[in-house]
């Protein structure tokens, strides 16, 4: 049931409407490029840009009221509502307006610093499998029903959120999975969705430029499940063989949300693999248990890593309902994420993956994997994006010494530092190790050498942009794949 504004002002604390309380809003955004006819407008004081200054043109575009933490301007014919915390208020009033759609649906929410897309596209692929109209909100695309666009970032405003919950609702969808980063938690994007199911899959060093230290990141994620959002949920599915895991395990309401682990170091936890066994060709094989029953899986995914993945989606789709005996026959066919250590095709004797890996964390999960099932050397492209977190580059540079036997070191996405930097702070980790290096600012020509250097049973591994079809340098998004890249240079070899 659509709310009229007189419901929305009621359900934001401390709020005062001036204005048509019987107007029912047709929609909502922040963004008034996007305002029609009968909408809400909502003006934030960004970043970069205040809101306040598109009023008129939220107006002119059919925009209703505004909502906002400024008093009216004077003479302004239009309904207001004043609020406290904007970005919140913009969340509780964007749930009502779209009918409160996560209500109509089981949401499962994933968040964590590695495996949050690949998790989400194995719910997605697992509830498919069983027969179950679903949607998913991901860093690579946003669904409904097998209908697609390209995603605009890892978790919408939620005023997007809702209107695209609101729509997989009305597409007969009963279950939607989406990716909650940590940005997204810090800035009320997810307030006031009700999930039926949260996951964690771990923390490692990311976004320290924004959130300063692990703590502070930590508690970002940790919103997802301590009732901060509004909402508690109503099962939580954690990492328990993750240190920050362990932690927000012991922050969990228990009366609240009942929490289920999962974890292959730790056979106590709920859901738990062991027998591992990972091949380049094959995927990954392993005995699945959840206590009670076991079962021997097959996945064409390649990796420990992908292995936790795999648990932690069994995990949340068993408790929204679905029978086991339809995710583990749905598990074989489920093929992940784009991006995510996807193996190019080019018929040498030697392979080349591409990999999406970015943090310290991930590159090193990432050639753990490569190492385990290569014959021959491990070489490693990769680079560090500019104008982010600064703080994981020497690490980063360290780990792919330690464990690739040549690295090609690149550019990312450099944005607007300058490229030579940003490889040189890289460098600082990578020389404490005697791995041999080339210096390659252009991502094409490092590529281009790795590829060319391969020998029988070696493995390329081109890491940091995975699904990505760009590269941004300097204010330019330029089109960029590096799988694409990666196979027309193997055509060439």
């Amino acid at each position: 049931m659509m709310s009229n504004l007189s419901q929305i002002s009621e359900a934001l604390t401390g709020s005062t409407l001036s204005g048509d309380p019987s107007l029912v809003p047709s929609g909502i955004t922040h963004d008034s490029r996007k305002v029609k006819q009968g909408f809400i407008f909502v003006a934030i004081k960004g970043f970069a840009v205040d809101g306040h200054m598109f009023v008129p043109k939220a107006i002119e575009m059919g925009a209703v009221c505004v909502i906002s933490e400024s008093m009216p301007p004077d003479g302004l014919e239009i309904s207001w509502i004043r609020v406290k915390d904007v970005r919140g208020a913009m969340a509780v009033a964007a749930n009502l307006v779209y009918g409160q759609p996560s209500r109509a649906l089981d949401l499962i929410g994933i968040t964590g610093t590695n495996g949050k897309t690949t998790t989400a596209f194995l719910v997605n692929g697992l509830l498919e499998g069983s027969g179950i109209s679903s949607a998913i909100l991901s860093t690579v695309e946003y669904r409904i029903a097998g209908e697609s666009q390209e995603a605009a970032r890892t978790t919408p405003e939620s005023t997007d959120t809702n209107e695209f919950l609101g729509r997989a609702v009305d597409a007969g969808c009963t279950v939607a999975v989406m990716e909650a980063s940590s940005q997204a938690l810090d800035l009320h994007r997810c307030d006031d969705l009700l999930f039926k199911v949260t996951v964690f899959t771990n923390l490692s060093r990311d976004h320290l430029d924004y959130h300063g230290d692990m703590e502070t990141y930590f508690d970002a994620k940790a919103r997802l499940f301590d009732g901060r959002l509004g909402t508690f949920p109503d099962v939580a599915v954690v990492n328990k063989d993750d240190e920050w895991g362990r932690r927000l395990i012991e922050r969990i309401d228990r009366s609240r949300t009942r929490v289920v682990t999962f974890g292959i170091d730790d056979q106590s936890a709920d859901i738990r693999a062991s027998g591992i066994s990972v091949s380049m060709i094959t995927g990954t094989s392993f005995t699945l248990s959840d206590g009670a029953s076991e079962w021997r899986v097959e996945s064409p995914l390649i990796g420990v890593p992908h292995t936790y993945n795999i648990l932690s989606a069994f995990a949340a789709c068993r408790e929204v309902g679905i029978p086991v005996a339809s995710l583990v026959a749905a598990i074989p066919s489920c093929k992940g994420a784009p991006g995510r250590f996807d193996r190019i095709a080019g018929g040498r004797d030697f392979a080349v993956f591409v990999d999406y890996a970015h943090t310290d964390d991930a590159l090193e999960n990432t050639l753990k994997t490569a190492r385990e099932i290569c014959d021959g050397r491990v070489i490693t492209v990769f680079g560090c994006g500019g104008d982010r977190d600064k703080s994981k580059r020497a690490p980063m540079g360290r780990i792919a010494g330690e464990f690739s036997d040549l690295v090609f070191v690149t550019s990312d996405n450099p944005r607007t530092e300058n490229p030579e930097s940003i490889m040189a702070e890289i460098v600082t980790g990578l020389r404490e190790t005697p791995t041999p290096h080339h210096l390659i600012a252009d991502r094409r020509k490092a590529i281009d050498g790795a590829i060319r250097s391969a020998k029988k049973g070696d493995i390329v591994l081109i890491c940091g942009k995975g699904h990505e079809p760009y590269q941004i340098i300097g204010e330019d998004i330029l089109p960029f794949d590096d799988r694409e890249i990666a196979e027309e240079i193997l055509r060439s070899v």
